[in-house]
């Protein structure tokens, strides 16, 4: 009994069902050609993951269910070929005013034409990103089929995603008389994520006896990142194929029965640092979300600091000098290192450069202001202003070229409300929203010590690195005038927000009350301003974005 099994790692589109479908159909007739007799696609490959509120129009159901039909029908002269597609179906019934939800995250067998099983997730997540419970019903039944060749088959236990993780669903698969479990998925990146799949598999296939093939989704959907990172595991628990991360791949595995036990083999991409799963999360999410949505190139301002520098060498990693542009626009209090630094970087990535003073707006508006401030000392209104200023030039530009302006502001900022509205806030994408301070710093000297996409080694000059950090908006202005050191900062947000660590525990490791105290204040308060902020990319397994959902009027201290 052989068998061989094509991971299509795949890169979709949410929503666009034919060129998914073509994707799907393209990667199955490949494989065929390979002796591939079961191809497994991605959950819900059909429409993208995470549809949201599509899942609840009637019509987009349908027109997913026709999807998978196209598929089943363009694939029918393919002998013995099985095709895994993910899909939604079912729908709603309605009686007077109760709505009957019937609705599943599925997954078909296709095979020479026809729909030879289906499948219904069983487990629905509801945490972090996930909101499946409001758009799906749990699914009941096991679904073992099988595949290869009519004289040997191998009976294959499906599963989707969350499923998995769950000891019961593989359990039944293998009691109703699965020879190897393929899992189908679709599950957000975070740094470190991708190993913790692996390890808990581990714990499947040794529970259940089985192995395990692990078909995951790659690409980019607004805020969250797919990393591939497909596997496979033999029944005793070792590694048996990988491929690789944060990329498009055909993973082909061979099944073999020797001495009673199935035995899989299949290339094995190496393992990964923290840090190199990071930068193309990062990178990946930058090309998507530009690409899918149809923009032809990003514009940010460069201000000669570490958060724009970092920003300007993912896009330029993302997308090519070509489609990236980068504007200084110094102020009365830019330094002049900050011109140097920031035209050094630009000259090292050959991206277009331009220089646009602010200085003659910002004196135009504190002109028209001076009678309404009369007698009353600069504070941080003058800074705003100077934000401000810049957001709109930014916006202007972004307007007539239509290239999207990817703000530069990272996690600690966004916490604490080291960020203005409407200024360096303004924009559409936010690519570091998800990075602490400290791991700006720490990203950028790794990002000077490879060139990954070869775009230029050490594009980040080592001042922008070494120099105290400041926003330049008054004299001699330092982050840490009004913040607490980045490494206390971003220990208690690390704490309190990803962690829901109270106040009294993160005093109890020993952070000083007042700076326990302020950081979480800060945290409540400018709870208004994140709701404002762009979508960024999400990268920790707790980001600002739907992983955070808390009110804005809130009293609650702990």
């Amino acid at each position: 009994m052989t068998l061989k099994i094509c991971v299509a790692q795949l890169n979709l589109v949410v929503g666009d069902l034919a060129g998914n479908a073509q994707k799907i159909i393209a990667a199955a007739k490949s494989a065929y050609q390979e002796g591939v007799r079961l191809v497994l696609t991605p959950e819900l490959s059909i429409c993208g993951y995470a549809a949201e509120d599509l899942f609840l129009r009637s019509a987009f159901i349908s027109a997913c269910e026709d999807a998978v039909k196209n598929i089943a029908n363009e694939l029918a002269s393919f002998k013995n070929l099985c095709v895994v597609v993910g899909h939604p179906s079912g729908g709603d019934e309605r009686t007077r005013s109760v709505a009957v939800q019937h609705r599943f995250n599925a997954a078909s067998v296709l095979r020479e034409g026809q729909v030879v099983a289906t499948y219904a997730k069983r487990e629905l997540p509801n945490y972090q990103v996930f909101d499946e419970r409001r758009y799906f019903t749990p699914g009941q039944q096991v679904c073992v089929f099988e595949a290869g060749s009519t004289e040997a088959p191998v009976k294959v236990g499906l599963l989707i995603c969350e499923d998995a993780w769950f000891e019961a669903p593989a359990r039944e698969a293998a009691q109703a008389g699965a020879q190897l479990l393929a899992v189908i998925n679709a599950s957000p990146f975070h740094v470190g994520k991708g190993m913790e799949r692996e390890q808990m598999m581990r714990e499947r296939v040794k529970s259940c006896g089985l192995p395990l093939v692990y078909a995951h989704l790659v690409g980019g959907q607004d805020e969250v990142v797919f990393e591939g990172h497909s596997f496979v595991l033999n029944a005793d628990g070792s590694l048996a194929g990988r491929a690789p991360s944060f990329i498009e791949n055909s993973l082909v595995a061979l099944v073999e029965q020797a001495q009673g036990a199935i035995k899989i083999s299949a290339p094995i991409a190496p393992e990964r640092t923290p840090d190199a799963d990071l930068w193309d999360a990062l990178v990946l999410g930058v090309r998507d979300y530009i690409t899918k949505n149809g923009f032809p190139g990003v514009l940010l301002g460069l201000s000669g600091g570490i958060d724009s520098a970092l920003v300007l060498a993912i896009a330029v990693d993302a997308l090519g000098k070509e489609r990236v542009r980068a504007v200084m626009m110094p102020s009365p209090y830019t330094a002049d290192i900050s011109w140097i630094d920031a035209r050094d970087m630009a000259e090292r990535l050959g991206v277009r450069y331009d220089e646009l003073s602010i200085v003659p707006e910002f004196e135009a508006f504190k002109s028209t202001l001076a009678g309404e401030f009369m007698g009353l000392p600069e504070d941080t209104t003058e800074e705003n202003i100077q934000a401000r200023i810049r957001g709109t030039l930014l916006m202007a530009l972004s307007n007539k070229f239509g290239s999207i302006v990817l703000t530069t502001g990272n996690k600690s900022e966004m916490a604490t409300g080291y960020c203005t509205l409407y200024g360096d806030m303004a924009g559409g994408f936010a690519v570091i929203k998800d990075l602490v301070k400290t791991t700006v710093f720490r990203l950028a000297r790794w990002r000077n010590e490879n060139d990954p996409y070869g775009t230029g080694k050490s594009p980040i000059p080592e001042r922008i690195i070494t120099r105290p950090p400041s926003a330049e908006l008054r004299p001699d202005q330092k982050d840490q005038d009004s913040l607490p050191p980045y490494e206390v900062l971003d220990g208690i947000l690390e704490r309190y927000m990803e962690n829901d660590e109270s106040i009294e525990q993160i005093i109890a490791v020993g952070f000083a009350p007042a700076d326990v105290e302020r950081v979480t204040r800060l945290i409540k308060i400018n709870e208004y301003k994140r709701r404002q902020s762009p979508v960024g990319i999400r990268v920790t397994h707790r980001s600002f974005g739907k992983d955070w959902r808390y009110p804005i009027t809130n009293r609650f201290r702990a």
